[in-house]
């Protein structure tokens, strides 16, 4: 989970938050979502392969807090989806997207 204060740079020209803060939010908390491991040295990176975006909402305020949830897991290729809430819990925007793990140490697969 992420936890962003919108701050005027954040704002589009309508003044509202930007669609480009929303997908990089959710990017990254998709992203996490199948990097997590319980031990803090086992360090796993990925590449974005697909991110797909919805927008639901707008906001000019406030907190927004972005969560992601891994749906599911092979050895190199992940998926997960993500939300991102206002203050209130309204819904902004939501995500599907895809991961490819990167070789090397800590990776999610072994090399071959």
């Amino acid at each position: 989970m992420l936890e962003l204060e919108l701050r005027p740079y954040h704002l589009n020209l309508a003044g509202v938050i930007h669609g480009g803060v929303l997908m990089s939010l959710l990017d990254i908390v998709c992203a996490q979502a199948g990097l997590y491991h319980p031990d803090p040295s086992q360090i796993r990176r990925a590449v974005t392969l697909s991110l797909t975006t919805t927008f639901t909402g707008q906001a000019s305020a406030g907190v927004i807090r972005a969560i992601g949830t891994l749906r599911s897991q092979g050895s190199r290729i992940f998926n997960s989806s993500g939300e991102i809430l206002d203050d209130s819990g309204r819904l902004l925007a939501m995500g599907e997207g895809t991961f490819r793990y990167r070789s090397g140490r800590n990776s999610a697969h072994k090399e071959e």
